[in-house]
């Protein structure tokens, strides 16, 4: 009898995953879902002053979430104490706000290729503030990632060093408030789930764009749009809700670093995507390029696999 407890003691004894393979899905599809979005967000921008485009495609994406807590759990929001208010309140501010307006002003000054590098960049500031407030690992596997992530963007995005603008500082500026919200995030979804967390950063970063919209007298301009332009914010902002609900659930799971290392991957997708629509191949040292970022993304999932592998046996 102690013998057959025994044997089922041992047959349905597991080890924990040494990586969450539903948070790396849910990152991956974050990566997608970003790559499609950047196309689509093309064509609204060109309709659409890019101000108002963000407001209206944030804000309806803030009621999509408020319905969908309210619909599937109304308790969830009333159970949120002053301190979870005060944390999903930053949340929209550094995230969901400040960012997108000192972006889209800086993308009007700085060359596309300098901007679009800055912002790649975010994976190295999330992990030093990863490092500094999360006490997550800086492993030799993700100083690798990193230097294959840097490399690759600046060949893939036909980068070249220029002079510092007052526009490449609005987006290094708005790329160091995105990453600092990945990282409060990852704290604050510790205690709150993921949909808690969505809801905030669009909800609150809408009430800054709003009252932005008012200070510069672009508010008027909503009442303008047409059927047309409201279906592009319509079709925006559904890629947008995918995007921070898949982007918060996987963070949940995964570590911040690996988590903004795995994002790299929107930008090769959109580039496929106006390949599909007519515009032309990339160059060898581009698709070169590809293959670094995702080496890169790889040696962030071994990393990943290593930090999870250690707290396993030190736990």
């Amino acid at each position: 009898m102690e013998a057959g407890r025994q044997s089922n003691l041992f047959k349905f004894r597991k080890e924990p995953p040494s990586v969450d393979k539903k948070g790396i899905a849910l990152i991956f599809l974050t990566a997608l879902i970003s790559g499609f979005a950047i196309f689509i967000n093309k064509f609204g921008v060109a309709v659409v002053s890019p101000d108002v485009f963000t407001t209206l495609k944030n804000t309806t994406v803030a009621f999509m979430l408020l319905a969908s807590l309210f619909y599937f759990d109304r308790g969830k929001l009333a159970s949120l104490t002053r301190k979870n208010w005060l944390s999903l309140l930053a949340i929209g501010a550094i995230g969901g706000s400040v960012p997108f307006i000192l972006f889209f002003r800086g993308l009007a000054i700085a060359t596309a290729a300098t901007a679009a590098f800055i912002h790649k960049t975010m994976f190295l500031y999330v992990a030093v503030l990863a490092a500094f407030f999360l006490k997550e690992k800086i492993s030799r596997k993700l100083l690798a990632a990193a230097g294959l992530l840097l490399a690759g963007n600046a060949l893939f995005l036909k980068f070249t060093p220029a002079e510092l603008t007052i526009g490449t500082v609005m987006v290094l500026a708005a790329t160091l408030l995105w990453a600092g919200e990945a990282v409060l995030s990852k704290k604050v979804l510790k205690k709150l789930d993921s949909s808690t967390v969505a809801f905030g950063r669009m909800f609150f970063g809408s009430l800054f764009l709003l009252a932005y919209l008012i200070a510069t007298s672009q508010a008027p301009a909503i009442l303008t749009l047409n059927q047309s332009q409201l279906g592009w914010v319509a079709v925006t902002a559904l890629f947008l809700l995918a995007y921070v609900t898949t982007w918060y659930s996987g963070l949940k799971r995964v570590s911040a670093s690996t988590a903004a290392c795995i994002l790299s991957l929107g930008a090769p997708i959109t580039t496929g995507l106006k390949v599909l629509a007519g515009a032309a191949l990339p160059s060898p040292v581009q698709a070169f390029g590809v293959l670094l970022i995702l080496a890169g993304v790889s040696f962030a999932i071994l990393h990943e696999v290593t930090c999870r592998e250690a707290a396993r046996v030190a736990g």
